[in-house]
């Protein structure tokens, strides 16, 4: 349904720092750089995905008012509790340590990370229901 999204960020290197460590642990990395050179001034953006695919991007700005919420699909719950891990080592804000959510369905296990502007960055998990 939706092809790609992105968020600004304050500071575009503390942000790079706080989702390069976090987002590594998902499979996820840097696909794509846009300087603020090729922009003509319009600021930096970093695109992140796999194989090829920048499917979250932010970009230097002003963040949104209120923060914004992005959940990233990890594919055991090991690799949530480690999303949570990184993120909380690489300056993120704990918003809802690594667990199950029954009241969102039986098998959802996420956890919530704050990063640097406020954004509350997910890493979640359907599998079965314990």
């Amino acid at each position: 349904m939706i092809d790609h999204i992105g968020i600004a960020v304050s500071d575009i290197t503390r942000a790079r720092a706080f989702y390069d460590a976090a987002l590594a642990v998902l499979g996820i990395g840097v696909e794509m750089e846009v300087t603020e050179a090729m922009t003509g001034g319009h600021g930096a953006h970093l695109g992140y995905g796999r194989d090829g695919k920048p499917d979250f991007w932010i970009g230097s700005g002003k963040p949104a008012h209120g923060g914004t919420h992005v959940a990233f699909a990890a594919p055991d719950r090991a690799a949530v509790d480690a999303f949570h891990r990184a993120a909380m080592a690489a300056g993120g804000r704990d918003n809802g340590a690594p667990g199950l959510r029954p009241e969102y369905h039986p098998g959802y296990y996420g956890a919530f990370v704050l990063d640097p502007d406020g954004n509350n960055i997910e890493a979640v998990h359907h599998g079965d229901a314990p």
